[in-house]
């Protein structure tokens, strides 16, 4: 536990030295907010730093190392030093204390998420291999793109940019990417909740400056503290199955058909089902994210997301005299990291951008509504190639996965034509959600949404705050609809609306939690001071409501870390030294003696099964991985299926004519010969030992190195 303190220990100073240095910027940006922004400085600050990373990789100007890096870390911080000299950095006593508090809350959530990853820090199962692997890989590269370690020679056709912010924080940490790849998901968990928490913190504080009234700084906090809470932590109310006993998972049966059991709670609750509760869809939430520990791109979006959000905010707040020379190519800045790291979320901000500068712009006073929208044109026209401009290194070498987009329960005429453009039809695609369903997965947020809607009635006034709001509650609702209507087409024949439910609906989550917090402080505090049925009503459906969203964490997290019992560390590959020790310890001698990126042969397999362990593990690229994963990032079933006879022809065949021209093709230098390639295949291992030698033996396995 004393080295998992000091790895801990090492990646908060680095968050802390990161933020320090883009302080400047980020008090430019956020001058009005009462925390100036302060925790959105380190993951703006490790925004920019990847991205020159990255431009100085992509056009080979410098390797990637870890001197690559601080040298561009100094470039940043001393640009960072000459906007001192023009703005008003002066910190007050007050403002100190947020900070101090802001810092509290992150290194609490951060020690707390290690703590919980220490129970089960296997990075095994799920697509955390092809998580793992794209980390590996780009920590070997020289430059980028990276190479797919699943499909040599190719360059991984996914966005990765976030596993590339990953490999930086490796880097520079220099710890072991098994060690970092939680640490990372602790530090996701820790900027999710204290940007949430800034967030709202700072939509309460704008109230009270509107109203010139001295600002209650206790309630703002508990705002922000549970925006906290419910963008990191919550479920939805998917958590009262807990509640009722004879409960099934094969089969989704509205919880009233069963018995009500709470003095058993939890009963049989699978927390999973929370988010494959509508037929052969996804609607995962970040609280699920964090139990299952998968370092996918929408969770390594999710702070750059939060600062979009805050930097929108604070445009809105600033329209008429913020400098939109940084502000609007910044927003399109933002937005290409977003596209980078979770392509769906570009498309997905454009759209609250859009909203929000429309707002920023066309309620202006005293100017004529065509000044208004030529104004509001040329903004969202900086941003979008602001995007663009930003995007196109990494989109020259990305080509989308996507075949289009369908049309839900298309009409027979529509069906006949098939395609129309982009658009297609296809027949026995009806899939739509029952309404009760949805509620049970939406009723916690619309249920404050409502709540809204009457307080503002009753108020009769709106602030600036309250129109935020407004128009995330438009934009999430517009997500949760999409998919009831259209997906977009990928490989999956039964599941073809869960990617575009669960890409869409994961950001509405994100979107509803900021508003919800924000208006149960809102309606609360206009509640409080009166005394009738009505304001009782309505806090205890809040407790009640806040107690099945809030119970899902205790549930998912005692069930995924078996109770916390059991403290294993935070070494993810440690699990691989009691499931397969010789493989354990063949893959600890590649990490250590086998430099660059030579193309090894493992045996392949399925996706989610424990094939292509060594390309995941190393980062060493192999012949073949998970081929429906390949599949899917190539657009074709035709460009992996030859490799299958391929690899199994290189481990069988004792023609040495035909193994030589296999190794050729694929310029393969290693063979791995492990307890997989052995119940696979039937390997004829001669013919490695006469065109090449064991460099490594230890049990059943060995590593040939070919001449």
């Amino acid at each position: 536990m004393t080295s998992d303190l000091l790895f801990s220990l090492n990646f908060l100073v680095i968050w802390v030295i990161l933020g320090l240095s883009f302080l400047p910027l980020t008090f430019f940006l956020f001058k009005d907010f009462f925390d100036k922004g302060y925790i959105f400085s380190r993951i703006l600050g490790i925004s920019i730093l990847s991205y020159l990373v990255f431009i100085v990789g992509v056009f080979k100007i410098a390797v990637f190392s870890t001197i690559t890096i601080w040298i561009l870390f100094f470039f940043s911080a001393i640009l960072n030093l000459f906007l001192i000299k023009k703005g008003n950095f002066s910190i007050s006593k007050k403002v100190f204390k947020i900070f101090a508090f802001e810092e509290f809350l992150f290194i609490v959530s951060f020690l707390f998420m290690t703590y919980v990853r220490a129970h089960n820090p296997d990075i095994h199962g799920l697509e955390k291999y092809m998580d793992f692997g794209f980390i590996n890989s780009i920590l070997r590269a020289d430059y980028f793109p990276p190479k797919d370690m699943w499909l040599t020679p190719y360059f991984i056709n996914y966005y990765y940019f976030g596993h590339l912010i990953t490999a930086i924080m490796t880097k520079i940490s220099g710890i072991n990417s098994a060690i970092t790849y939680n640490l990372m998901l602790a530090s996701l968990f820790a900027m999710t909740f204290t940007a949430s928490f800034s967030i709202v913190l700072n939509l309460i504080y704008f109230i009270y400056k509107n109203k010139k009234a001295s600002f209650n700084k206790t309630k703002a906090i508990t705002g922000g503290i549970l925006a906290g809470f419910l963008v990191s932590l919550s479920g939805n109310i998917q958590s009262i199955y807990s509640l009722f006993s004879g409960v099934t998972t094969d089969k989704v049966t509205p919880f009233w058909q069963f018995s009500f059991s709470p003095f058993t709670f939890p009963n049989a609750y699978w927390y999973p089902t929370a988010t494959r509760f509508i037929y052969n869809t996804i609607h995962e939430f970040p609280g699920y994210s964090w139990v299952v520990s998968d370092l996918h791109g929408h969770v390594l979006d999710i702070p750059i997301v939060l600062l979009f959000i805050a930097l929108l905010f604070s445009f809105y707040k600033n329209v008429a005299t913020a400098s939109k020379k940084v502000f609007l190519p910044l927003l399109g800045f933002l937005m290409a990291i977003m596209y980078m790291t979770n392509t769906w979320d570009a498309a997905i901000y454009l759209l609250l951008a859009g909203a929000m500068l429309s707002l920023c712009y066309l309620t202006i006073p005293g100017e004529s509504i065509w000044k208004k929208i030529i104004n509001l044109f040329f903004s969202l026209t900086i941003v979008f190639l602001s995007f663009f401009i930003f995007s196109y290194p990494f989109n020259s070498f990305f080509k989308p996965f996507v075949s289009g987009i369908g049309l839900l329960c298309a009409p027979q005429f529509l069906i006949d034509l098939k395609q129309i453009g982009p658009f297609i039809f296809e027949a026995n695609h009806c899939q739509t959600s029952p309404f009760w369903q949805l509620a049970i997965l939406y009723g916690f947020f619309y249920f404050f949404v409502f709540s809204f809607l009457i307080f503002i009635l009753k108020i009769k006034k709106t602030s600036s705050s309250d129109m935020f709001i407004f128009i995330l509650i438009i934009v999430s609702s517009i997500l949760i609809l999409i998919p009831e209507f259209i997906y977009v087409k990928d490989i999956y024949p039964d599941h073809y609306r869960a990617n575009t439910m669960f890409k869409l609906t994961y950001q509405a989550f994100i979107l509803l939690s900021l508003s919800c917090a924000y208006i149960i402080f809102r309606v609360s505090n206009f509640l409080k001071p009166k005394i009738s049925l009505y304001s009782f009503l309505w806090f205890m459906t809040t407790a009640i409501l806040l107690f099945f969203v809030m119970s899902y964490p205790f549930l998912a997290i005692n069930s995924y870390y078996n109770n916390l019992k059991i403290y294993k560390g935070l070494n993810g590959l440690k699990y691989l030294e009691e499931l397969s020790p010789d493989d354990y310890t063949g893959i600890i001698w590649l990490n250590k003696n086998v430099k660059n990126q030579p193309v090894i042969l493992e045996a392949q397999g399925d996706s989610y099964t424990d094939h292509a362990r060594i390309s995941a593990n190393t980062g060493l690229p192999t012949v073949l991985g998970w081929t429906v994963h390949e599949w899917l990032w190539r657009g074709s079933y035709n460009i992996p299926a030859s490799r299958i006879d391929d690899v199994k022809a290189l481990y069988e065949t004792e023609d040495s004519k035909n193994t030589t021209s296999l190794i050729n093709k694929y310029d393969i230098r290693y063979v791995f010969v492990g307890k997989l390639e052995k119940d696979k295949y039937s390997i004829s291992e001669d013919k490695f030992k006469k065109i090449g030698e064991i460099v490594f033996e230890n049990g059943n396995t060995k590593i040939y190195k070919l001449n």
